[in-house]
């Protein structure tokens, strides 16, 4: 059987209430478990009746980690779909007559028409 281990983060729990304009104020105690600071930005979520707020720095932390997880820390997305637009790229150059690679190429079909 395989033991599973969960890491239990305390609860922050607080009270506020919605301006007439529908600003609310996140209380210093949870911007401060949560490391918020002044200006940044805020993915905010509702569902089941509960409004989720959490740092849009720390959702991107969290998708990146997921995706190294799931391919790897060795492997670059990035590097592969680069490498994949330079060999399309090449291709195209090497298929003659398929595309119009410069303005003067535009002039000429113009002109022949």
């Amino acid at each position: 059987m395989t033991d599973l281990v969960q890491t239990v983060q305390p609860v922050c729990r607080a009270k506020t209430r919605m301006s007439p304009n529908g600003r609310i104020v996140i209380p210093a105690a949870i911007r401060d478990a949560l490391n918020l600071k002044v200006g940044e930005t805020l993915l905010l979520e509702a569902a089941d009746g509960v409004l989720r707020i959490e740092s849009f720095a720390q959702r991107l932390r969290q998708i990146q980690d997921e995706v190294i997880q799931m391919v790897g820390s060795e492997r670059s997305l990035a590097d592969e779909l680069i490498a994949e637009r330079r060999e399309e790229a090449r291709r195209e150059q090497a298929e003659p007559g398929q595309q119009i690679n410069s303005v003067s190429d535009s002039d000429s079909l113009r002109k022949a028409s």
